[in-house]
């Protein structure tokens, strides 16, 4: 009986694709494939399956394709010619890459022509094996990014380096200039330019069953000794100071027109301060004229309402200072003295009568009473007592006046010793009763019954008011 072989793969991980050397094993093989890993298995050149992590024993039940190569009607296990292949599923890490040549730039701005070279790393990992065993490797006994060590007659470096480096000479200058960037800050945008390349080159990869899960653009060479460049850095260094003084003034500028915007919304809000307070003292001004003149109609009504009572009872303002100063010389009158020092009664009532005659406040027929004693006054008496009187308001009347200017009562001429009965309004002899209709004409205080003087308001006896 055969014994059964064992086949497996353990190499490193720079080898994607590694031909077990053993061929025409028998049926009973075993084939370990490790969780990395994954194997073809080829009969007569034809790839019949392939065959994931475990371990796998090589018979029909396993392979149905081999069914029809074996014959085991002999009871023996007949070898028959195969092959298999390990594909490394594993990414391989930091797979360096460089330009065969520098790359040519030509700077936008000055027009300065300059070499750079260009390298850098990528990972990278198999995403179709079958497609990269037919493809690449053939009858060959497997492939890695380089030869050495296994012996292969082909490596991916190799066979890779024509599209890495076509693709970065064909991109680099365009991502840059398409980017803006500066030649000199070039290392502040590789991540950038490393994503750009990776699409520019990951789909001439992707057509052997390969894939790049990172590129990445390390290095970018500038030819510091080369006197264009120099000459490019001169320039740059200009140009940055002229930007450089240009971000000054717009700064200063800036600033400026800040602190013009503060000072203006300063002036504004003082403006608006010193407005509001002129609008607030405007308006306190106007409630005070509002109030002054709510206070003056206020005095006003009251005036007119005070003199429309007093036009109804039949005196005015003048009258009360009258009864006022008749009520002070009733009462002078009721203090007088009959006996005793100073003149005595006739003293008292010289002095008094003199005092308001002087006044012209008394009654007419006490100025009679001074006309002997008052010589100087005389003529004054003599004149006030032939004036027209009102009826009503007992002010005097201008001559052929037909309304009293005080009262407006209607004036009537009455000649000397006439009077006009207020009862039937008839011009009758002057006496205590009319003539006409009887009417008393004298009147008496209410109090002591003394006769009071025409047109008296205050009793001269007590001093009630009438």
């Amino acid at each position: 009986m055969a014994i059964a072989s064992v086949i497996k793969y353990e190499g490193d991980n720079n080898t994607f694709i590694w031909k077990h050397p053993d061929e025409d094993f028998n049926s009973l093989t075993q084939l370990i494939v490790h969780e990395s890993q994954e194997a073809i298995f080829f009969m007569n050149g034809e790839a019949l399956d392939t065959f994931g992590p475990g371990r796998h024993t090589l018979e029909t039940e396993n392979i149905p394709k081999l069914g029809k190569f074996l014959n085991r009607t002999t009871g023996e296990d007949n070898p028959f010619h195969c092959e298999v292949y390990f594909i490394n599923k594993t990414v391989q890490m930091s797979v360096k890459w460089g330009t065969d040549s520098k790359v040519r730039y030509i700077d936008p701005e000055s027009g300065i022509p300059i070499e750079l070279g260009a390298c850098g790393e990528m990972n990278l990992a198999v995403s179709d094996g079958r497609k990269l065993l037919l493809k690449l490797v053939g009858t060959t006994n497997g492939i890695a990014w380089n030869d050495s060590g296994m012996g292969f007659t082909k490596s991916l470096q190799n066979s890779f380096r024509p599209l890495i480096s076509t693709a970065v000479k064909s991109n680099l200058s365009s991502a840059i200039k398409a980017e803006n960037f500066d030649i000199l800050e070039i290392d502040e945008h590789l991540e950038s330019l490393s994503k750009t390349l990776r699409g520019r080159i990951i789909d001439g990869f992707e057509e052997y069953g390969l894939t790049i899960p990172q590129f990445y653009l390390t290095t970018v060479v500038l030819p510091e000794d080369d006197p264009n460049f120099r000459e490019l850095r001169k320039l740059h260094t200009v140009s940055l100071r002229q930007r450089t003084i240009m971000a000054e003034g717009e700064i200063k500028t800036t600033m400026a027109e800040t602190e013009a915007a503060v000072t203006a919304a300063q002036r504004n809000v003082e403006l608006e301060r010193q407005t509001t307070q002129t609008e607030v003292a405007k308006r306190e001004a106007e409630r005070e004229v509002i109030a002054a003149k709510a206070r003056a109609e206020a005095m006003k009504a009251e005036g007119f309402a005070e003199a429309e009572i007093m036009h109804a009872k039949g005196y005015n303002q003048k009258d009360v200072i009258q009864a006022d100063v008749q009520k002070a010389y009733a009462e002078g009158i009721g203090n007088m003295t009959i006996n005793g020092s100073g003149g005595g009664v006739a003293g008292d009532m010289i002095g008094l009568g003199v005092g308001m005659a002087a006044a012209g406040t008394i009654a007419p027929q006490l100025g009679d009473m001074f006309k002997g004693m008052n010589p100087a006054n005389a003529t004054s008496d003599e004149k006030t007592s032939s004036q027209i009187r009102c009826p009503r308001c007992n002010e005097s009347v201008p001559e052929n006046a037909k309304f009293c200017l005080n009262c407006g009562e209607k004036i009537e001429i009455v000649p000397d010793g006439m009077i006009i009965c207020p009862e039937c309004k008839k011009t009758v002899q002057k006496g205590k009763f009319c003539l006409e209709c009887g009417h008393k004409f004298i009147t008496v205080c209410p109090k002591c019954g003394n006769e009071l003087p025409e047109n008296a308001k205050f009793c001269l006896e007590c001093g009630e008011k009438l």
